[in-house]
């Protein structure tokens, strides 16, 4: 679909502008910027397919790439990009789903209420973005693309200066029609997803936790 091709290639294009931009500036500021990758788990809603098409409980993959900026202690952003495959249960007609989203966020660091050791760190975020739904095989005609909303926690271990391993718990509202007719939802979705991943965290500015 040209308006999915559209999509992600404005998303790299920003990620290298944030980059490019905001490093320019900021190589004496500890965990200004932060890259992040995570590989995990999804689970979508039973409510986002049709009658008689199912998906598997607990899908894989689901990958998480972003890019993140503190303008403040405790307050910044990140533009990420989500991947996730769903397939079918065993008695469910065959389908396969990716599932793509973008999302611009606002980051919240509750480590000071939220944090057990002086290597943990806990951030909350959440903001809008766009989901990309392509069903592959048979179903193939029934892409569909809608708005969602999307929220989650991190909870961050720091391995050295620059790199903190992180579990991210997030849940993604899509905001997608109905289908009409029926026949348009068949191997496809418009529901929600849950996600669970497991990733890194590399500060490309410092480290947020240099001065513990």
């Amino acid at each position: 679909m040209t308006l999915n091709f559209k999509l992600n290639t404005q998303f790299w294009f920003a990620l290298a502008f944030l980059f490019y931009g905001f490093s320019s500036f900021s190589q004496g500021d500890t965990s200004t910027i932060k890259a992040q990758f995570a590989l995990g788990v999804n689970r979508p809603s039973s409510n986002g397919f049709v009658s008689d098409f199912e998906s598997n409980a607990i899908n894989f993959p689901t990958i998480n790439l972003g890019l993140q900026y503190m303008f403040k202690t405790n307050l910044g952003a990140k533009l990420d990009f989500g991947f996730n495959r769903m397939s079918n249960l065993d008695n469910s007609p065959e389908f396969k789903v990716n599932y793509s989203r973008i999302n611009a966020q606002l980051v919240f660091d509750t480590s000071r209420i939220l944090s057990f050791s002086n290597k943990m760190g806990t951030f909350i975020h959440a903001g809008p973005g766009f989901s990309m739904v392509k069903p592959l095989g048979n179903y193939g005609e029934n892409k569909m693309s809608y708005l969602n909303a999307m929220g989650g926690i991190e909870f961050h271990y720091g391995i050295s200066d620059k790199l903190s391993v992180y579990l991210d718990t997030s849940y993604i509202f899509g905001f997608g029609k109905d289908f009409n007719p029926i026949s348009d939802g068949f191997g496809s979705f418009n529901g929600d997803l849950l996600t669970i991943t497991f990733g890194a965290s590399i500060s490309l500015s410092g480290c947020y936790y240099c001065g513990d």
